[in-house]
């Protein structure tokens, strides 16, 4: 079966233009990415995916490719509404929805604002949110990390030791994330985050939740791996990849892909 070629769409959204990826047949499923990054991180993940008869939309987050609007005073509900847009212009609700990492609150703001959109939700290397305890769920010197790797004023070989730390599993290579990052985005969606309540998207609406762990994740620890399903029940389904970290699908893009074709199947 021949692979169709990457569509690449634009759509206005009163002052704002969103332009996402398009490619593949079959039942649908959206990806949004992580935080101050595009969607050239998915490039190999959704050719993987399109042979497995999904068809993958990738938006790209304001301030990245031809996503362009306002870039301050936003929350995550205005994040989502993006993604809602461009569903509503397909026609295609409802769909699948992938958040892969900071994508996940994205995601499951969607799925809590517009269930009417969102078929179900996966969450790809996604810290939950929030602790039972009610403290920060991403320790204090792993956030430093987090930030500090796409920090383009560091060495390489500084944010290196960075990415090592937080975003890929001890033997991985990391150095394919010392490209494509987008400060201006980047602080864009850490206003947004800080913005928005926590319990206004925690419950993720109604929508099944796929929850697809990372087994070495620094940034959503294994202690906390289970918090989400004990809070929300058995709408929430956990799977495990090995050897990888937070950044998850440059390190394991079949097992990722794999996981992502059965679930997406599974809800069409």
């Amino acid at each position: 079966m021949a692979i169709p070629f990457v569509r690449t769409k634009t759509i206005d959204n009163g002052p704002l233009t969103l332009e996402y990826f398009d490619e593949g047949r079959g039942p649908t499923l959206f990806i949004l990415p992580s935080l101050g990054r595009g969607q050239a991180d998915y490039d190999e993940l959704s050719r993987l995916l399109v042979t497995q008869g999904v068809r993958v939309l990738r938006p790209q987050p304001r301030g990245i490719g031809g996503s362009r609007g306002l870039m301050t005073g936003l929350t995550l509900h205005h994040l989502a509404s993006d993604v809602a847009a461009i569903i509503q212009a397909e026609n295609l609700a409802p769909t699948a929805i992938a958040g892969h990492a900071y994508g996940n609150f994205i995601a499951r703001t969607l799925a809590s604002d517009r269930p009417d959109l969102v078929r179900g939700v996966a969450l790809v290397a996604a810290s939950a949110g929030k602790t039972p305890g009610g403290g920060s769920p991403i320790a204090p010197d792993v956030l430093e990390s987090v930030y500090l790797a796409g920090d383009l004023s560091l060495t390489e070989a500084a944010r290196i030791l960075h990415l090592k730390r937080v975003f890929f599993a001890p033997g991985n290579d990391p150095s394919c994330w010392l490209e494509g990052w987008h400060p201006e985005t980047k602080a864009m969606q850490k206003e947004a985050q800080a913005a928005t309540p926590v319990d206004d998207f925690f419950a993720c609406g109604r929508a099944p939740i796929f929850d697809l762990q990372a087994e070495q994740d620094t940034v959503a620890p294994r202690h906390l791996a289970h918090y989400l399903q004990q809070c929300l029940g058995d709408r929430v389904t956990v799977e495990v990849i090995p050897n990888a970290g937070h950044a998850l699908i440059p390190e394991q893009p079949e097992q990722v892909c794999r996981a992502l074709a059965a679930w997406v199947h599974l809800l069409a």
